[in-house]
């Protein structure tokens, strides 16, 4: 097998030819390795290489649905014992994770071979991949723009053919902003289905889960079931599973779906006419295949929403940030500047306040709840805009130098009190507004790369349901796969 015929397979594929003795779980690593090899310099996906560990799990995997298949897991979490788990962080980059995080555990025991980390902006707190020191993530579409964040590194990767899929993870659009710049498939599970453990009980108050970027359903739906079952001994709660497997659920007929679908942004920011005709086209598509689709969406005060998400990242940052200084001796200059300026904004709030904003989350919930009522799910661009370019949403100059002279004075943590303040961070999630419903409410939501713009940009559209709806969303995924054949695309890079 050449790379060439390698790209054509996605993993369950590759899987099949291992398990017939077509091909060896050696012989899939290398063609793999070679690949990455010859496109990171133009992509910089990777983070850390673990070419040794994998040559060595390949001689010997045997088991499971995925056995011998190549892999990579995001550097964001997703622990691999005695490799670094940086976070896109300098403060952490060589420091070695303790454990595996039960993820990776899973995979391991699915058969995968894992032989690389992926880049990701840090701690995930960005909706691009462009970490200080380091070059950017580029996208193999068009090596100029994005291919979006935080698992940016994981779509670049799988878009490139070094592997058909690749871990990643979504605390505020992770997983469904780099599918849908990158022309790929991304699901984020519902709340609690996933497990965080053993280093979490769950991920940024529950918003966050982690998961794959895939080139096919069927691979999404089988990672699925190795990631969701059973339940970890010591999770807050249990989630129930449907009785049948997701990769069985999503080969059936979802039925006729009633969807209602919007083009507004939340922050009322002005939408672009490629993503408004990405939704435009899938909406046809949808009705073509019997579906009931109306223009709709939940009552929610948007700005509030992602005034309160942001909230909630300024805490977290705030505290990793504090913990990682104690713990390894990391000071202030080992971060990104923007991160310290959102770790000097937590300090405004009082316990009240954050109380009260996580509070409003369960507004959130039941507006969304009372749309579910009457639809089963929500259609909307997954992206404002197509992949900007790279470094379109740097932080301004003169901002960088006011954000300085405020932390060097102790002012930024007055500069985060006005509304300035909040308009400049804000703007920073217009070109992503519509995926941190999802992650607030703790609904499952999909990333579908139904269309390309006239550049030939892929774009793609977001599909969030009710809680337990992973299989409907499954269902219809295949459906668009089927009729869009997006499976068979590649990115032009050579």
């Amino acid at each position: 097998m050449d790379f060439t015929d390698y790209r054509t397979y996605d993993a369950l594929g590759l899987a099949e030819l291992v398990r017939t003795g077509q091909v060896t779980p050696a012989e899939l690593l290398e063609i793999a390795i070679s690949r990455a090899d010859a496109v990171d310099g133009d992509i910089h996906a990777l983070n850390y290489r673990m070419y040794d560990i994998a040559r060595a799990r390949a001689r010997s995997v045997t088991d499971g649905p995925f056995a011998g298949v190549p892999f990579l897991v995001k550097d964001l979490e997703q622990e691999y014992a005695g490799i670094p788990s940086s976070g896109g962080s300098r403060s952490l980059r060589s420091i070695p994770a303790q454990h595996n995080s039960e993820v990776v555990n899973r995979w391991l025991d699915a058969g995968l071979v894992i032989f690389g980390r992926t880049a990701t902006s840090e701690f995930g707190t960005k909706g691009v991949t462009e970490p200080e020191g380091v070059p950017p993530t580029r996208n193999p579409w068009d090596l100029k723009r994005t291919p979006g964040g935080s698992s940016g590194g994981t779509a670049a990767a799988v878009a490139a053919g070094v592997v058909p899929v690749a871990g990643a993870s979504d605390g505020g659009g992770s997983i469904r902003i780099p599918a849908a710049c990158t022309g790929l498939f991304g699901l984020k599970a519902g709340r609690g289905l996933i497990p965080a453990g053993p280093g979490a009980a769950e991920g940024n108050f529950g918003s966050a889960t982690d998961g794959v970027i895939s080139r096919t359903v069927r691979d999404s739906a089988a990672m699925l079931d190795v990631l969701s079952a059973p339940a970890e001994s010591g999770a807050p709660f249990h989630v129930e599973r449907p009785a049948e497997s997701y990769i069985e659920l999503s080969k059936r007929d979802p039925g006729t779906l009633k969807i209602g679908f919007t083009t507004s942004s939340p922050l009322g920011n002005d939408v672009s006419v490629e993503a408004v005709a990405a939704v435009e086209k899938t909406v046809g598509m949808l009705r073509a295949l019997g579906h009931e689709v109306k223009q709709a969406e939940p009552d929610i005060d948007g700005r509030q929403m992602s005034e309160d998400f942001l909230s909630m990242w300024c805490a977290m940052f705030a505290t990793a940030m504090e913990d990682i200084k104690a713990q390894y001796g990391a000071t202030d200059k080992d971060f990104e500047l923007d991160n310290r300026l959102l770790a000097a904004a937590a300090k405004r709030m009082s316990a009240a306040d954050f109380i009260r904003g996580q509070a409003r989350w369960n507004d959130y919930n039941r507006a969304l709840g009372a749309f579910h009522d009457e639809y089963d799910l929500l259609l909307t661009p997954t992206l404002a805009e197509p992949p900007v370019k790279i470094g379109a949403l740097n932080t301004p100059l003169y901002l960088r130098i006011l954000g300085r002279i405020g932390l060097r004075t102790g002012l930024a943590t007055l500069l985060s009190k006005t509304t300035f303040w909040m308009d400049q961070v804000l703007a920073n999630l217009e070109t992503v507004p519509f995926t941190q419903l999802a992650n607030i409410t703790g609904r499952p939501a999909m990333s579908v790369p139904t269309y390309r713009t006239p550049k030939g940009l892929p774009l793609g559209v977001q599909f969030v349901g009710r809680l337990g709806s992973e299989q409907m969303l499954l269902q219809l995924a295949q459906q668009l796969q089927d009729e869009t054949g997006w499976a068979t695309e590649f990115a032009p890079l050579r």
